[in-house]
């Protein structure tokens, strides 16, 4: 076999293997499976994204975060549902955006940190956006009640079309707003390193 066939082999592979886990996949797992360095397989998904960005066909290799995952092309969506007979989704509502945007821009959050921005009990909420699996638990704070803290998914990502949360869109200026939001984050500890893994 030649360098290049070696390389094509490869790619096939890595192609096969993101296809198949359905669910997004980090590079490291991939990498850790082909015994390879974490930067090769990178050079290598980097292609295939390319490669099916080029074709322009009816689904793409998408990086979401340190993970990739195929995704159908978003123009296609109705072509889908129409063959699949898929309903559409129940929207989220104003209740739940509030809550997702202030979980994206300060994750870790819990759910007093929550509920002292809205100022209402937000516990519904949170409970659908879990169920969406738009947001998730990922630990509990050290502090008495070890609260739960929330933070959001490689689903999230996806469903809003972002690689990472550092596409987010930048949160207006506004130094009083953002100086209420670093008192409550101190006074829930979060910003003193109180945070410990589930």
């Amino acid at each position: 076999m030649t360098l290049n066939d070696d390389i094509l082999r490869l790619k096939s592979a890595v192609e096969a293997v993101v296809f198949a886990c359905g669910e997004p996949i980090e590079v490291q797992k991939i990498a850790q499976a082909f015994a390879m360095g974490v930067a090769d397989i990178q050079e290598v998904l980097d292609m295939l994204v390319l490669e099916y960005a080029e074709r322009n066909g009816g689904f793409v290799l998408k990086k979401l975060d340190d993970a990739y995952q195929f995704v159908t092309q978003p123009t296609y969506l109705d072509d889908i549902r129409k063959v699949l007979d898929v309903r559409r989704n129940q929207p989220l509502s104003q209740a739940a955006f509030e809550v997702l945007s202030i979980v994206a821009y300060n994750q870790p959050v819990t759910k007093s940190f929550i509920e002292q921005v809205r100022g209402v009990d937000c516990s519904g909420v949170i409970g659908t956006l879990c169920q969406r699996d738009l947001i998730e638990e990922c630990g509990r704070l050290d502090l008495p009640g070890r609260p739960l803290l929330y933070c959001t998914t490689t689903a999230f990502l996806r469903c809003f079309c972002l690689s990472s949360l550092e596409d987010l869109p930048e949160l207006p200026q506004d130094n009083d707003a953002l100086a209420a939001m670093e008192g409550l984050s101190n006074a829930d500890g979060v910003l003193n390193g109180q945070i410990s893994i589930l």
